[in-house]
């Protein structure tokens, strides 16, 4: 990989990604916390190289919008619902689940790359999903009977739910970070760690022990890949050349500059690493997510130099918090989604590891099925995408909702109530990822509430 020379502005704009964790490693050092041994649990499901790759749709995907009912019946309820809103009911892009539920669907008509992956048997849907801390229902929600999540139709706190699984509390570890602690040790080269984000410092790669690797979509980030063809550039190479080759008296000075100097190691070690094992033939758009998922799947490429037998990605893509212009952004954003992960899912099989990478959307919440006047506002339960070889395809897993407003799961205003706990889908991707049911509950602590681990049944099913 060539290595690019970078202005002053965009240095300091991926700065923070040189630390790699660092703020969290050093304060972890000053305060002296210590680090919770998970030494002791059971052994790990399955021993081959699988991947996760997180794709946070970041703001609030309107996922009504994006999966439809297409039988007359049930689309009438939700053009009835959605108004000015509903797409066209012969602009939906037919799909046919293989387990009928007596209703048809349809998908967004920018969906034409998912609507093949799924009628392919390679991707699959989980409807009205939510974070939840225990199931509930409309009643207990009027009664003020049940736990629900901490600051609900909250964009920083929801985001927040669904990386951490603890939507109860404000906390700083997240279920990604939780699975690369107990799984480790699968790795034989800890220079890069398992958890790799394309999307900055994030909750949901952060341990224990293990904090995410932050890159952009041209590799890893290195002080010293920014060239010198500005005086600048030389002066801040030389200062943190000498800096690091400093020994310091203060042990939280010396500690500091180790990380940075593992930092800019691990940078290097990672970038040699792509650029070893060449370009891809699959082409990418030149969208932010198509670049971003082109990085995931070169960095796949090099999962053997890299030591990698589980890898974590995370990736975030925004703009959907559609307050208005929702049928214009919306489609917009939809169309890259597509396109981005349909390229991808080809890169994989031109690598040979569709089998064993599962690509899954989170976002912060849905949007309300009423319209505000030209978008949607926030609400509560959604529909997800799960994309992958291993994935049983051309289903759907989760109760679909009646899309109409009065109903036994609208909560006031178009917000619907989730019928499939987070918790569910997550654990179905963490047993598949590798942790064992009697480790669940560390990566999961409420998992316990919608799914017994000792029943020997998948959560939701939608993984081999």
């Amino acid at each position: 990989m060539a290595k690019r020379n970078y202005s002053r502005r965009e240095f300091l704009g991926a700065a923070p990604c040189l630390a790699l964790g660092t703020t969290t490693l050093f304060s972890s050092l000053i305060n002296l916390k210590a680090i919770n041994s998970l030494m002791g649990t059971t052994a790990v499901v399955g021993g081959e190289y699988k991947a996760l790759v997180c794709i946070l749709l970041s703001g609030g995907n309107d996922s009504y919008n994006m999966i439809i009912p297409r039988s007359d019946n049930e689309y009438n309820e939700y053009a009835a619902a959605r108004s000015n809103l509903a797409i066209p009911q012969d602009e939906l892009l037919p799909i046919t689940p293989n387990t009928s539920d007596g209703r048809e669907y349809g998908l967004h008509p920018k969906m034409t790359g998912l609507q093949n992956i799924f009628q392919q048997g390679n991707a699959a849907f989980v409807n009205n999903v939510g974070t939840l801390v225990e199931p509930v229902t409309k009643s207990t929600i009027e009664s003020q009977s049940v736990s629900l999540p901490l600051g609900l139709l909250s964009h920083i706190d929801q985001a927040a739910h669904w990386q951490t699984a603890f939507p109860q509390e404000r906390t700083s570890m997240g279920w990604g970070g939780k699975m690369a602690d107990i799984l480790k040790s699968m790795n034989s080269n800890d220079e890069v760690s398992m958890n790799i984000s394309l999307g900055g410092n994030n909750i949901f790669q952060r341990g224990e022990e293990v904090s995410e690797f932050s890159i952009n979509n041209d590799g890893g980030v290195s002080v010293f890949q920014y060239g010198s063809q500005e005086p600048f550039f030389d002066l801040m190479t030389d200062d943190i050349s000498s800096m690091t080759n400093k020994q310091y008296g203060d042990v939280f000075k010396d500690s500091y500059k180790g990380v940075l100097k593992r930092s800019i190691e691990s940078n290097e070690f990672f970038n040699d690493a792509i650029a070893d094992n060449g370009d891809l033939n699959t082409q990418f758009s030149n969208t932010n997510i198509s670049k971003d998922l082109r990085m995931v799947a070169q960095s796949i490429a090099a999962r053997n130099t890299l030591g990698a037998k589980r890898q974590i990605y995370f990736v975030e893509m925004g703009g959907f918090d559609t307050h208005d212009d929702l049928g214009n952004q919306h489609a917009n954003l939809l169309e890259r989604l597509d396109t981005a992960m349909s390229e991808f899912y080809a890169a994989t099989e031109e690598l040979g590891v569709s089998d064993c990478v599962t690509t899954y959307t989170i976002s912060d919440f849905a949007r309300t099925l009423s319209s505000n006047g030209n978008g949607t506002d926030h609400a509560w339960g959604g529909n997800t995408i799960v994309m992958g070889g291993a994935v049983k395809g051309k289903e759907m897993y989760g109760e679909y909702p009646i899309i109409g407003l009065n109903t036994d799961l609208e909560l006031g205003g178009g917000v619907l109530l989730p019928t499939t706990a987070a918790d569910q889908y997550f654990a179905e991707i963490a047993l598949w990822f590798g942790v064992s049911p009697n480790d669940l509950s560390l990566v999961l602590p409420n998992i316990g509430n919608f799914y017994d681990v000792a029943s020997g049944a998948a959560p939701l099913g939608f993984l081999i």
